[in-house]
């Protein structure tokens, strides 16, 4: 039956930043199609928590790892604390990410390389935490989340867009490598969704940039976690190495 090209029940799958916006959704999709989850933080143990008791309710189990995606050892660490609690990892999310949005003639280098850091860094990190262990098991299923914004780029955010738009070449690259290992590698790029991030846009410019959507509105995290759930699931099985856009028709490649 069609549902059960969803099902993922007794996998686990790692979601970084998972404790608000687009990560916590995607542990909820997860979670509700019988997954085990693995939470991720940097700083907010408190929410992390709350998504934990969200899943649990959803009749799932999860355990909480805090680690700074852009630090290698802690990355490491994560991983095994995954494996030494469900023996195995099928999934990664790599949804942990920052914006630290000023125009390039006012950029420090300091605020170019965190991003790159914890945006794309974190890339290598975790797959390098996670593959392993999907090699092992002949299985897995690695989702990055991208942006428009790595389509498009936007002024103010080169360094942003330059985390984004990398993620296409590295997901390539190891969906080539990984295919014979049966390890799927795919982006999501999401429009403008309904986030903490986007609120710290001013109310003038989102009026404006909602007129560009050709759907009218901005999108759901639910929306995005869908998407991610269904390239990670059976129904997704012959997809590798390519990207999914996700923006109301926002940009239309």
């Amino acid at each position: 039956m069609i549902e059960d090209l969803y099902d993922v029940k007794d996998r686990v799958a790692v979601v970084t930043g998972s404790s608000r916006g687009i990560g916590k959704q995607c542990a909820l999709a997860f979670a509700e199609a019988g997954a085990k989850l693995v939470l991720n933080y940097v700083s907010n143990k408190q929410a992390a928590e709350i998504t934990a008791e969200e899943i649990e309710g959803l009749g799932s189990e999860a355990i909480i790892v805090q680690a700074d995606v852009k630090d290698f050892e802690a990355c490491q660490s994560l991983g095994e604390e995954a494996v030494k609690k469900y023996g195995k990892i099928d999934f990664l999310v790599n949804n942990a990410g920052i914006n630290r949005d000023i125009t390039f003639s006012r950029m420090s280098q300091e605020e170019w390389q965190e991003v790159i850091d914890t945006n794309l860094g974190a890339l290598f990190n975790m797959s390098k935490a996670c593959v392993p262990h999907m090699r092992d098991a002949g299985f897995g299923s690695i989702v990055s989340i991208s942006s428009i914004i790595g389509e498009t780029g936007n002024i103010g955010q080169s360094n942003y867009a330059a985390t984004k738009s990398g993620m296409y070449g590295f997901t390539r690259s190891l969906a080539r490598e990984l295919a014979k290992d049966n390890i799927r590698v795919n982006t999501v790029s999401p429009g403008f969704v309904e986030t903490d991030m986007l609120h710290t846009v001013p109310a003038d410019l989102l009026a404006g940039i909602k007129t560009e959507i050709p759907l009218g509105r901005f999108g759901y995290p639910d929306e995005v976690a869908l998407a991610v759930l269904y390239l990670c699931s059976t129904a997704g099985s012959w997809i590798t190495g390519t990207n999914l856009s996700i923006n109301g028709g926002h940009n239309m490649l």
